[in-house]
């Protein structure tokens, strides 16, 4: 059994990667709240629709320069899962893309966690950008 120092809470990892969705978005590159919001909303229907690697290809395609943002902290997330996967050497769509396909979706068991917990990232960084929009 593993020590409770070994455990990985992945709410908490979810959280904090959320939160930095939006610090990163809001704050350093002045997106409205609001923007934020529609932008991981839909990201988040994509993700629970079609799936891990259908999200980060919609990111990179439709969100551009809010979509670098997010799928930069969703590969922060897959990396700190425990899971060996690492990061893509570039941060180009094919690489990103490839990195999805070769790594993230191989085994079904640890696909289906990671997507659990990217779920719970977007929804924490739609409702702290539904927070922001309020201040």
């Amino acid at each position: 059994m593993s020590s409770p120092a070994e455990v990985l809470n992945l709410d908490k990892l979810a959280a904090k990667k959320g939160q930095a969705v939006v610090r990163e978005l809001v704050d350093k590159k002045k997106v409205k709240p609001g923007d934020v919001d529609n932008t991981v909303t839909k990201a988040l229907g994509v993700l629970q629709e079609d799936g891990v690697y259908a999200c980060f290809l919609y990111l990179m395609a439709k969100e551009k320069k809010k979509g670098v943002i997010v799928v930069e902290k969703m590969l922060d997330l897959l990396e700190h899962l425990g899971f060996g996967w690492g990061r893509p050497d570039e941060k180009e769509p094919d690489a990103v893309l490839s990195f999805i396909t070769d790594k993230v979706t191989t085994k079904l068991e640890t696909m289906l966690l990671a997507k659990d917990t990217l779920e719970k990232m977007l929804i924490y960084a739609r409702y702290g950008a539904k927070a922001r929009a309020k201040e």
